[in-house]
């Protein structure tokens, strides 16, 4: 069991939906929930807060869930959360993250039908039981089962963060052989892919295939797989596929190309070096630049070496300037105490000035976002006052009145006009009523784009990456309104959202949309997610003149305000 934040919440997320599960007392449940949301927000690590009693003393610890995170520091393990296994059939739970499904209604599947796991649920759903059930029917029973299908589709994959970080712990590994020169991480993590099913390297060395694998099996946690391709295949101690390319250093960019990939990429590079008379597997090149050149291409960055017409582009000498991280000027989308944020206004200014922003937007929860502490109409005039101050002290960095503003059903931005109207910007986000048709959704977005006071729509589709899909509506009206009343579309760099998807940046920026990156921090270390959606814009091929976070102050502020008058 990892003591990292994101291992220790989701050991309470776990004992919360195991308690739901038995339909024990909310308010346990409910408890268990905001100690793991207290736990994700700490500043630093879950170890100093237990030493130095800031843990024990942080809003949302009880003495329970203290005790159960002293257990998971000390001995690796939670008994409470091994009892409750022992307890619940272990399919339920997985059963949990279905849409359509909560935990009193499993516990009836379970109790009137005996399900007891997916695969009975399935067969439950595609033979009428479960539509049978009191207050299921035919729609629950097939949304239920179009979430079966997602979740199958996902159980390969990991988020693009999540196969970094392994990526990174095997990519050291492999770099430490004493025959290893270098060692780089290619594929889907490289060319900053949302999802990853696999982690592929290249490795710089003088060893054989065969003596490469042996020196790798002696690494500990990796199990040797079926070979594929030229690749030298193992698993992670995760169970992830890897691919190891190995090649000495005069083809090690051969190498680390064919890492990279994908597949289509490859294929039109290989078309290329014929119609050249050459094998590309043969062009001797220490770096990819040099092979790239050998092609008479400009060298094509991995983030766009999907298939499209990079090729023709690279030919041409048309590839976009991309975004770079050292080109943003502000900082958007942040969340502070005054909503569900860990951060007061005073210490986010302070650490925006330290990452290198010159100005910054914070945008709390709305009042209808109850469930995130949304703000009242009075916090928001008390956040104001103090955004004054705090201002006033920090002359360094210009700091932003904004609001993450929810659009109603009725495609309504929360508070009056007079109350949006003090506002510098803002962020219009869905956050509810997700199941509309798409005709409802695109009209409640279209009306939503049609408020003077919207400046940025944020995280466009809701889509949570492999937990829930996108809502559906009318994408080219969005983009083609967005466009046409001047209000930019966010990408958001939360990692289980990064949304807009790339391959939608790229079509909304093909109809005239401008882009926000947005943070979504609610906490220190949140403040990366900016690189996140830095990476996606950068896949999506946009430059620094298509992101607002890329604008001065006065020029951000100038378009926010240009939709008023």
């Amino acid at each position: 069991m990892s003591s990292d934040r994101l291992g220790v919440a989701h050991t309470l997320d776990q004992i919360a939906d195991y308690y739901e599960l038995k339909e024990d007392n909310p308010f346990r449940v409910r408890a268990f929930r905001n100690a793991a949301r207290a736990v994700l927000a700490l500043p630093g690590s879950v170890e100093d807060a237990l030493a130095d009693g800031s843990l024990a003393k942080t809003r949302g610890i009880g003495p329970a869930t203290l005790a159960i995170v002293k257990d998971l520091l000390e001995d690796g393990r939670s008994e409470v959360l091994e009892q409750l296994k022992r307890e619940t059939p272990p399919g339920l739970l997985q059963m949990l993250d279905l849409p359509g499904l909560g935990a009193s209604r499993i516990k009836l599947i379970h109790e009137k039908l005996g399900v007891r796991n997916i695969t009975e649920l399935e067969a439950a759903a595609k033979d009428g039981r479960l539509a049978a059930l009191p207050r299921f029917g035919e729609k629950t029973a097939a949304k239920i089962l179009k979430g079966i299908d997602f979740s199958r589709g996902a159980q390969s994959l990991q988020l693009w963060r999540d196969a970094a970080r392994e990526a990174e712990v095997v990519r050291s590994a492999l770099a430490g052989l004493p025959a290893v020169t270098r060692a780089l991480t290619g594929g889907e993590v490289r060319r900053h892919c949302e999802l990853v099913g696999a982690l592929d390297f290249a490795v710089e060395t003088d060893l054989d295939a065969e003596q490469l694998r042996d020196a790798i099996a002696a690494l500990p946690g990796l199990a040797p797989s079926p070979a594929a391709g030229h690749a030298i295949s193992f698993c992670s101690p995760a169970g992830t596929p890897l691919r190891i390319h190995p090649a000495p250093r005069a083809r090690f960019g051969g190498a680390l190309l064919a890492a990279t990939g994908n597949p289509s990429h490859l294929a039109q590079l290989q078309a290329r070096a014929q119609q050249r008379s050459l094998s590309l597997d043969a062009i001797p090149a220490t770096d990819e630049t040099g092979l790239y050149g050998a092609l008479g291409l400009a060298e094509i960055p991995p983030e766009l070496r999907e298939g499209a017409d990079e090729v023709e582009r690279a030919a041409s000498q048309q590839l976009p300037r991309l975004l770079e991280r050292s080109q943003l000027r502000g900082l958007l989308h942040c969340h502070t105490t005054y909503s569900d944020g860990s951060l007061g206004l005073e210490e986010l200014a302070r650490l925006g000035r330290a990452a290198g922003y010159s100005w910054l937007g914070v945008t709390d929860h709305s009042r209808s976002a109850a469930y995130a502490g949304g703000m009242s109409v009075a916090q928001v005039e008390q956040q104001w006052a103090e955004l004054d101050a705090v201002a006033a002290e920090h002359p360094d960095i210009r700091l932003f009145k904004g609001i993450e503003s929810d659009i109603l059903v009725d495609g309504a931005l929360d508070y009056d006009d007079a109350l949006l109207a003090g506002f510098d910007f803002v962020i219009g986000s869905v956050h509810g009523r997700f199941s509309l048709t798409e005709s409802e959704m695109t009209g409640r977005l279209l009306r939503a784009l049609d408020h003077p006071f919207l400046t940025i729509l944020g995280h466009p589709t809701g889509r949570l990456l492999l937990s829930r899909e996108p809502y559906r509506f009318d994408l080219d009206a969005v983009f083609r309104k967005a466009a046409a009343n001047r209000v930019a579309l966010e990408i958001n760099g939360d990692p289980h959202r990064l949304d807009l998807d790339w391959r939608l940046v790229r079509r909304a920026h093909e109809l005239g949309v401008q882009f926000a990156l947005g943070a979504d921090a609610h906490g220190v270390s949140d403040m990366v997610y900016m690189d996140y959606a830095t990476a996606i814009a950068r896949k999506a091929g946009l430059e620094s003149r298509d992101v607002l976070n890329a604008l001065e102050a006065d020029a951000f502020l100038g378009f926010a305000r240009a939709r008023r008058s």
